[in-house]
């Protein structure tokens, strides 16, 4: 490694880039919330189908995160090159097959999960065009997960505040009939979405092959780097499993409250996840830069050093997380007021907010250690838990306590607790101890 990375130095660009990246999504709800309660939960609800259905990309740029890190570190700059090719080429195939799938089969997929009524009408306008251009995401992904790797976080955080810029003027232009526009509702948000999208990747784009990598990086899959495969395949697929275990699992939550609860249990179950995505964004961007800080000196072959970086990392997040979500209780009524004035819903969610707090403090551990496991090789163990946890405590959880019950939302959060709580006590016990320090993959120069 030529120069150290910092921890803080990766974290604040992608805090700030996290942040950007889930308003992108809030101010979607919060324009729709303006138009309509039902249209705002639509988006939810389709958001959730897109993120089981691009899994794959999960496999690819998670595992090109990890590889990249680790080559880096051991000074292997065309390991990490060819890395970088396999990425975006992967992306990109696998990207336009699926948004060839969404654009296809959105309804029926919709319907499958129990949309029904106007959320399915409006959940199938937003996902006919976000989804039928997913491969947009795809490419977006891998881009940035390059650029950050190499340690270039700030980058990818100047882009996505632009996309912000562009995302909220056309939401409020196209969803609220601005300018002399027709209100477009749903379909407004999604075409802010896609062509924000367009705009950021084509930014990025521009950065990697100019100041990164070149475009004859290509060159690089001939012969085709049958290894390198295999070892995407085998950091990706298990993180991949976690990640599509728990989207199953929420798809399979949100038709529990689809189909047996209330609409208000649905309007306010949406509303309280796009207040508590500000609360877990420190632990999402430490988690992130933990992974690359992580994943560098495991290629260096520094471990004890991996092991209280990983620490410091989860210590900061904690902190910073409870904190942050003690000013939420405080201010709760307040922001539940930002998206509806009705008080039936305000009152529940300010109640789930107080909830909420114990569902933080498992999180932010899941988020952060399982980001350092990751980054240095180890996927399987944390899979397995997830695969026990999210299933037995989360999904089933969920239905007893919140529909056997009678129970509603607050049984829904009290599964979503226990679950997290679970696997962060898991995920701490791993990270004690040493195994996870022969994960680290063959990566020499």
């Amino acid at each position: 490694m030529k120069k150290e990375l910092k921890l803080f130095s990766l974290t604040w660009p992608i805090f700030i880039e996290t942040a950007l990246f889930m308003l992108l999504g809030f101010i979607d709800v919060f324009v729709l919330s303006k138009y309509d309660d039902l249209a705002a939960s639509s988006v939810n609800t389709a958001n959730q189908a897109i993120s089981i259905v691009t899994i794959v990309f999960t496999v690819i740029s998670g595992a090109g995160a990890v590889l990249i890190s680790q080559y880096l570190g051991a000074g292997n700059k065309t390991g990490a090159s060819k890395i970088a090719a396999l990425s975006l080429t992967f992306n990109l195939i696998f990207g336009v097959a699926i948004s060839a799938l969404l654009i296809i089969f959105n309804r029926p997929f919709l319907a499958f999960i129990g949309a029904k009524g106007e959320i399915l009408n409006y959940a199938s306008q937003y996902l006919s065009v976000v989804g039928g251009t997913i491969f947009l995401q795809a490419l977006l992904s891998a881009v940035t997960t390059i650029i950050r790797n190499h340690g270039m976080t700030q980058i990818s955080m100047y882009v996505t505040v632009g996309m912000n810029i562009i995302n909220t003027g056309l939401d409020i232009i196209f969803v609220l009939g601005l300018l002399g526009m027709p209100k477009m509702g749903v379909m407004g948000v999604a075409v802010a979405t896609t062509f924000s999208r367009v705009i950021g990747l084509a930014v990025l784009t521009l950065v990697l092959f100019k100041s990164i990598e070149k475009p004859s990086i290509f060159k690089l899959l001939k012969p085709f780097p049958k290894d390198d495969v295999k070892s995407i395949l085998k950091i990706g697929i298990p993180s991949a499993l976690e990640s599509f275990l728990y989207n199953l699992s929420q798809l399979v939550i949100t038709s529990i409250v689809l189909k047996c609860l209330t609409d208000i249990d649905l309007i306010t179950k949406t509303y309280v996840q796009n207040i508590t995505m500000f609360f877990y964004i420190f632990s999402v961007s430490i988690g992130q830069a933990g992974q690359i800080l992580i994943g560098h000196l495991v290629g260096g072959n520094h471990l004890d050093k991996a092991k209280k970086k990983g620490f410091l990392a989860y210590r900061n997040a904690l902190i910073i997380t409870m904190i942050v979500s003690a000013i939420g209780i405080v201010f709760r009524n307040q922001l539940m007021g930002i998206f509806t004035q009705n008080e039936i819903i305000i009152s529940l969610g300010a109640n789930i907010l107080i909830m909420n707090i114990f569902l933080e403090l498992g999180r932010t551990t899941n988020l952060v250690l399982i980001a350092c496991l990751r980054g240095a090789g180890d996927v399987f163990y944390p899979t397995g838990c997830a695969i026990f946890s999210m299933w037995t405590i989360s999904v089933l959880g969920s239905y007893i306590m919140a529909v056997v019950l009678d129970m509603g939302i607050y049984g829904l959060w009290i599964a979503f607790a226990a679950d997290e709580i679970f696997r962060g006590v898991m995920m701490i016990i791993r990270w004690w101890g040493n195994r996870w320090k022969t994960k680290g993959i063959a990566v020499s120069a």
